[in-house]
């Protein structure tokens, strides 16, 4: 771990300030994190990379989108690009690709919104979005690739897994887990002391009062286990439509 020149005070503690980075994925989420790193000034944002041919050479909010992950050596190379956020809401996939651009040779950044109010003592790992309103209480600790989206409250000695999505507006109360892979759907509520299992899914609104059991879905008040899904590959895509996208990123050769 690197920490920033200007520790204790800087918002993402891990890697030293103004690098020159690129965010992977120009979808929704890819803009949200454009704008958490346009307020924060922490680094100069070189463009987007994205997996769809059609969107190479368009702006979005004013950056340019420069190809797929192949595009990265050269952009290390010629432009001094160093480090790297990557923006894509599907857990699985964004875990993924985080994998890659590390093995590419860049630094994985956290991007993390000036409105955010994160205790001093959290502990962040690595490409981490925080986004707007959210708040993370005393001795939390937030794994790799994690989303903390606008608004959402994670209080005091929680544990979040590598690539969890907390999504806006979610509320987990205190010494909550949250392990590698969950989706905690938008304003929903965790008790106290409750264990959320890998790549377990809680729905928007939901009322967690129990441990939810790995790969498992709930919903409801309280919230109650689902035993019949859809099809993966069709809940996927209505669930996280960019995963579709991601999934398609040539590996470099």
């Amino acid at each position: 771990m690197v920490t920033c020149p200007s520790a204790p005070e800087c918002r993402h503690r891990n890697v030293d300030c103004d690098m020159k980075c690129v965010i992977v994925g120009a979808g929704g989420h890819g803009r949200v994190v454009l704008d958490i790193l346009l307020n924060s000034a922490d680094h100069e944002v070189v463009g987007f990379l994205d997996s769809n041919p059609d969107l190479t050479g368009r702006r979005m909010d004013g950056r340019l989108v420069l190809g797929d992950l192949s595009a990265l050596p050269g952009l290390r190379d010629r432009q001094g690009v160093e480090g790297a956020v990557v923006a894509i809401g599907d857990n699985n996939a964004r875990r993924e690709l985080s994998d890659r651009v590390e093995q590419l040779g860049l630094t994985l950044i956290n991007a993390v919104h000036p409105s955010a109010n994160l205790a001093h003592n959290v502990i962040l790992g690595r490409n981490i979005v925080v986004a707007a309103g959210a708040l993370v209480c005393a001795h939390c600790q937030i794994g790799d690739s994690a989303i903390l989206n606008t608004g959402c409250i994670v209080d005091h000695e929680s544990m979040i897994g590598t690539a969890v999505h907390i999504c806006p507006g979610a509320r987990l109360a205190g010494r909550v887990t949250v392990e590698a892979g969950a989706f905690i759907g938008i304003g929903s509520t965790v008790i106290q002391n409750v264990r959320v299992g890998f790549e377990a899914i809680v729905g928007a609104g939901a009322v967690v009062i129990n441990d939810v059991p790995p790969m498992s879905t709930v919903v409801g008040v309280p919230a109650q286990e689902i035993k019949e899904t859809m099809d993966p590959e069709t809940f996927t895509a209505w669930l996280m439509p960019e995963v579709r996208r991601a999934q398609a990123v040539p590996h470099p050769r």
